[in-house]
C-alpha cells in the first residue's frame, strides 16, 4: 500500500518540483487578468495558474486584457490591450 499516495498528498504536490516548469502563456497571446498587487518596480502583478505576469500602467484590482510581450522561465511581461474595469 505504500506505493499509493493519499488524495491529500496528491492535492498538495501537483507536480515534481525538480521538473522544468512550462509557462502557461506564450509570447503574443492575449489573456484577461486581474491585477493582484504592485511589484517593487511599480509594475502590476497578475497570475495565470500561479505564473507571475508583470504589467505596467495598472493598479491593484484592475481587470484588463493583456498581450504577452516576453516570456521567461519564471515570469512573463504583458502590455494592456484593453481595460475591462476595476474590481
Amino acid at each position: 500500500m505504500a506505493e499509493f499516495e493519499s488524495e491529500s498528498d496528491n492535492t498538495r504536490r501537483r507536480s515534481d518540483p525538480s521538473a522544468p516548469r512550462v509557462p502557461p502563456v506564450k509570447e503574443g497571446e492575449e489573456c484577461e487578468v486581474t491585477i493582484e498587487a504592485v511589484g517593487r518596480k511599480g509594475d502590476g502583478i497578475a497570475k495565470i495558474q500561479g505564473f507571475v505576469i508583470f504589467v505596467s500602467s495598472v493598479n491593484p484590482g484592475d481587470h484588463v486584457k493583456i498581450r504577452i510581450t516576453m516570456v521567461k522561465p519564471n515570469f512573463a511581461r504583458g502590455e494592456v490591450v484593453s481595460t475591462a474595469g476595476a474590481a
